[in-house]
């Protein structure tokens, strides 16, 4: 008989969280707990990610359009779980931050991927890369198979739009997306939610540079990192450039 536990797996679920230091410390739970629900969103997201492509090349824009909402709002779930992070105090991380050794979220795998799967693709972060041998084969999949943005081009380019194919800025596509403001709602829209979608991670990880740097101050980060200097630089890098560029051109 399937029952609310064993459908979730309550049972090994609620044994994954597994403080080192010794009590244990009282916040080193929250600490765990915070980042092991990230890291589920994060499989979601990718999830959703993947399913919106498929769509994309379905050419369903209207059911895209509700992949994408989902997106957004879990985006949302993840600015709010910062504000639970901070009210852990600077002492209260310190008192466990120790056992962390070389433990760092910039060895996050799925993070990695969901930044590949938007076309912010970095090869030579594989070079260092520390984790299994099943996240490198992941993330070099990743790396293989279309970008978000590249499947939308994909999806323009069926629809009769001469897109060039291109990550980066480009003067052509900003002028057919000036046309398409002008002339396709639908579509407009949907370029309307990848702005948000990018605004929504730069949220993020504004949020996330914050509460670093309201914790840890300007030390050295977990893992060997810099800390809040090498956060701050990922920080307003746009995922899709073209659709930022033509704000001032309308």
């Amino acid at each position: 008989m399937t029952t609310y536990g064993t459908y979730l797996a309550l049972g090994e679920l609620l044994e994954l969280q597994r403080p080192l230091s010794t009590g244990p410390e009282h916040d080193e739970m929250l600490f765990i707990v915070i980042h092991q629900s990230y890291e589920l969103w994060f499989k979601q997201i990718l999830h959703e990610l993947r399913h919106l492509k498929d769509l994309l090349k379905q050419r369903s824009l209207a059911k895209g359009q509700h992949t994408m909402k989902r997106i957004l709002v879990i985006l949302k779930v993840l600015v709010a779980k910062v504000d639970i992070l901070e009210t852990m105090t600077p002492l209260e991380f310190l008192s466990f931050r120790g056992l962390l050794d070389g433990a760092s979220g910039f060895q996050s795998s799925q993070f990695r991927e969901l930044e590949f799967l938007l076309g912010y693709r970095r090869p030579q972060l594989l070079e260092n890369f520390q984790g299994t041998d099943f996240e490198r084969t992941r993330l070099q999949q990743t790396l293989s198979e279309s970008s978000l943005w590249e499947t939308f081009l994909g999806f323009l380019r069926d629809g009769g739009y001469a897109v060039e194919d291109s990550l980066g800025s480009s003067l052509v596509n900003q002028s057919i997306f000036l046309q398409i403001y002008r002339s396709s709602p639908e579509i407009a829209e949907f370029c309307e939610r990848l702005v948000d979608l990018d605004e929504g991670l730069q949220e993020w990880r504004y949020r996330h540079v914050k509460m670093v740097q309201r914790t840890i101050g300007a030390k050295m980060g977990t893992g060997g990192s810099s800390g809040v200097e090498y956060l701050m630089k990922t920080i307003s890098a746009p995922l899709f450039p073209d659709l930022w560029e033509i704000r001032s051109q309308f």
